[in-house]
C-alpha cells in the first residue's frame, strides 16, 4: 500500500490524477493553473489567463470559472484525505466583476465546509488582479463511493505522486 502523504502533497498527486486522466482539465487548464497551498479543507489555487481561457470581449470567459468551481470544489474534497473525489450534484456560480484579460492571473480558493457520508459542500472564491473578488461559487458532491477508496491521504496503488509539497 502506497504512504499517507501530507495534505499539500496529496492534493498536488490528484490534480496530477485529473491532468492525466480527464478530457477537460488538461485541455482548458494545462500547465496554466497551480495549486499555491493546500491544508486540511482549504486549497488555494491560480490560473495564468490565456485566449484559451477568454470570451469573445477577451475576458475570462465564465465557462472557465464554472470549470475552475468544479475543479475546485473536488480539489477541496481531495483536502479532507479522499483521492476519489465523487460526483457533482449541485453547481452554482455568480459573477461579481471582471476575471480579468490575457496576461492576467485570477486566484482561486476552495473550501470544503462540511463532509459526511454522502455529501461534501465546498465554496470557492475568486480575486482578479487587481484583488476584487471576481466571482464565487458552490459546489456539492455525492461522495458515498469515494470513501470506499484508500484510507485518508493515501493515494491507491500505481497512483501518481507530486514531487513537491
Amino acid at each position: 500500500m502506497a504512504n499517507k502523504l501530507p495534505p499539500a502533497r496529496f492534493v498536488k498527486s490528484v490534480l496530477k490524477s485529473f491532468m492525466a486522466e480527464s478530457g477537460l482539465e488538461p485541455r482548458l487548464f494545462g500547465p496554466h493553473l497551480r495549486i499555491t497551498n493546500a491544508a486540511e479543507g482549504k486549497v488555494d489555487f491560480e490560473l495564468d489567463i490565456t485566449k484559451d481561457h477568454t470570451n469573445r470581449l477577451k475576458i475570462l470567459h465564465g465557462g472557465t470559472i464554472a470549470s475552475m468551481v468544479d475543479l475546485g470544489g473536488s480539489l477541496a474534497v481531495a483536502s479532507m484525505g479522499l483521492y476519489a473525489t465523487g460526483v457533482s450534484t449541485d453547481m452554482n456560480i455568480t459573477y461579481l466583476s471582471s476575471g480579468g484579460k490575457i496576461g492576467d492571473k485570477i486566484q482561486g480558493t476552495a473550501i470544503c465546509e462540511k463532509i459526511g457520508k454522502t455529501l461534501a459542500f465546498t465554496t470557492v472564491t475568486f480575486c482578479n488582479s487587481q484583488g476584487e473578488l471576481a466571482a464565487r461559487g458552490s459546489h456539492t458532491k455525492y461522495v458515498t463511493q469515494a470513501w470506499k477508496g484508500s484510507p485518508p491521504y493515501t493515494p491507491p496503488e500505481g497512483a501518481e505522486i507530486s514531487d513537491v509539497d
